[in-house]
């Protein structure tokens, strides 16, 4: 399957968070292509203050999409939760949005992203 873009978890906006270099060269790579941050990523990473100045400048990117998690999405996720019987709704919604637009998932905990869909594919951090 070709990647269309990135798909990023809480890890990966955590390792943003920390000044990784990894993240930064994948985001650097990744300049003309589509980022998806599900709004649950940004609510379990966000918790203000100028630590976080570069994963603000990120959320701005024009290439930076933040979907959110309405009633459609919520009734897909929950779906997908119980057929996989993982249990984590922000997981499982990362997942859901890599698979919807073509995305690798950027991670640090690959395990819980096969355990939602062992084809999806990851970009390890």
């Amino acid at each position: 399957m070709a990647v269309a873009g990135l798909t990023l978890d809480t890890g990966a906006l955590l390792a943003l968070e920390r000044g990784q270099e990894r993240i930064r060269a994948l985001l650097r790579e990744a300049a003309n292509r589509e980022i998806a941050i599900p709004a649950g990523v940004i609510a379990q990473s966000w918790r203000g203050g100028p630590r976080q100045a570069r994963l603000a400048r990120l959320i701005k990117r024009p290439e930076t999409k933040v979907p959110a998690l309405d009633d459609d999405t919520a009734r897909a996720v929950g779906l997908l939760c119980g057929r996989c019987g993982h249990d984590d709704v922000v997981d499982v919604s990362v997942v859901l949005c890599a698979r919807e637009r073509r995305h690798a998932v950027v991670t640090s905990d690959p395990d819980d992203m096969r355990a939602v869909d062992p084809s999806v594919p990851l970009v390890l951090l």
